[in-house]
């Protein structure tokens, strides 16, 4: 029967089989955003390397294929995210997660205090396909998930919102169905209407809210 890992199974696995390195086999909180082994989870550290994407290219991003030019690279200790903007990082710690577990990295709220959550969610959350089951179950999850936090965060100042951007003509659909012609699937920047509309929202106005990005008579679409 499927099952969390409870925090001797993550102990075990990283030191006898090299599942996290480095590894901390504790919460080391002093002085620190806290890190290392929690009950059924494990506290990453972020890395002193970031990207912080700029529009002034004003180019397409695609998750899929990000433009370069699309990114200034910074090497240091506090990344100062701009406004309308984000960052990517990568983590201190190597994960080597066996094929047959699956992960869901949340972000802490530590930091995100004065920011907005979002998760990308997908139809298979709520519909079932064939040889979906964890796939679709980890998205279902992560949409209950997302309201949780919408729910429990909201006095705090943070806000959470789930995203379904739909179906596209992007590299990772086409590995889901190979051989099939998606060339009628949009391309990605169709739910670019969408993304500039909720850089403008007010946060605690939209928490908690699911968007299907491309959903035609849209409120972002109205305003275009």
């Amino acid at each position: 029967m499927p099952s969390i890992k409870a925090d001797r199974w993550i102990r075990k696995m990283a030191l006898e089989h090299g599942m996290i390195e480095p590894f901390e086999d504790r919460q080391v909180r002093q002085g620190v955003v806290s890190y290392g082994l929690s009950s059924y989870g494990y506290d990453i550290r972020v890395a002193d390397e970031f990207k912080v994407f700029t529009n002034i290219n004003s180019t397409v991003v695609d998750p899929k294929h990000f433009d370069a030019s699309s990114f200034v690279d910074f090497k240091t200790d506090i990344c100062i995210i701009p406004p309308n903007s984000f960052a990517l990082a990568k983590t201190i710690e190597y994960f080597r997660i066996p094929r047959d577990v699956l992960t869901v990295c949340v972000g802490k709220s530590t930091y995100a205090r004065c920011g907005l959550i979002v998760n990308v969610t997908s139809d298979a959350a709520r519909a079932a396909y064939p040889g979906w089951g964890p796939y679709g179950a980890s998205k279902a999850a992560l949409e209950l998930l997302t309201k949780t936090l919408a729910t429990e965060l909201r006095e705090r100042g943070v806000a959470a919102v789930i995203v379904d951007p739909g179906d596209m003509r992007t590299r990772m659909h086409q590995e889901a169905f190979p051989g099939e012609d998606i060339s009628d699937r949009p391309l990605p920047e169709v739910t670019a209407p969408f993304w500039h509309w909720l850089l403008d929202q007010r946060p605690a106005d939209i928490s908690g809210e699911r968007f299907a990005a491309q959903q035609e008579d849209a409120r972002w679409l109205q305003q275009v």
